[in-house]
């Protein structure tokens, strides 16, 4: 069967309410946009939506199947993903009261910490395959996945691009700058204990 626009529609619609949505993914943007600018933002979201956009390819081309039949993959990537995240949250809770550098972030190190974030959760590519199996027909053909791929990577950046605009003006970086220590440490506490989920929970 083909792709409709109402199929891609419909998939875009659930997928922004799950990029907006509270989570370890948007809590680093966040956090990663205000201390370091605007171009750190932009970068680390082009990470972010890449490996999300990647997880949907991979959900399209069934690897929710060998999850199921190899299920030690899984649990690898997910106590990968969990440390990662703890590693992040031990890093942001010493450096709290760190002063910011002049320095940007690396423009490598903010893509790949972005990619490395949603690589390390396998989850987002569960939800896309629960997404996919509900929206679109079966048998799609290679153009159709890789419209979906597209379409996908490009409502992730631009998600990512506009928030970083916004959360990079002065008054925002000011109030950031204002209650850095509260902020990380609570930035912290959140992404440890999502790290900590993914390893307890089975």
């Amino acid at each position: 069967m083909s792709l409709t626009l109402a199929d891609l529609i419909a998939f875009n619609v659930v997928l922004m309410a799950a990029i907006a949505a509270p989570g370890a993914a948007l809590l680093y943007f966040i956090k990663t946009t205000v201390a370091s600018g605007r171009v750190a933002g932009m970068l680390t979201g082009l990470g972010l939506g890449t490996a999300a956009a990647m997880w949907t390819l991979a959900a399209l081309l069934g690897l929710e199947a060998v999850f199921t039949l190899l299920p030690w993959i899984y649990t690898a990537l997910k106590i990968g993903g969990a440390l990662y995240l703890i590693w992040i949250a031990i890093q942001t809770w010493r450096h709290a009261r760190d002063a910011l550098g002049e320095a940007p972030m690396p423009k490598g190190r903010a893509i790949l910490s972005g990619m490395l974030l949603n690589f390390g959760n396998p989850k987002s590519m569960l939800f896309a395959a629960a997404v996919i199996v509900v929206v679109f027909p079966k048998g799609l053909a290679p153009t159709d996945i890789a419209v979906i791929v597209i379409n996908h990577w490009v409502l992730e950046l631009l998600f990512y691009t506009g928030l970083a605009l916004a959360l990079s003006t002065p008054h925002v970086r000011r109030a950031y700058l204002s209650f850095k220590p509260v902020f990380d440490r609570i930035a912290a506490t959140l992404l440890g204990a999502l790290g900590l989920r993914l390893i307890l929970e089975k």
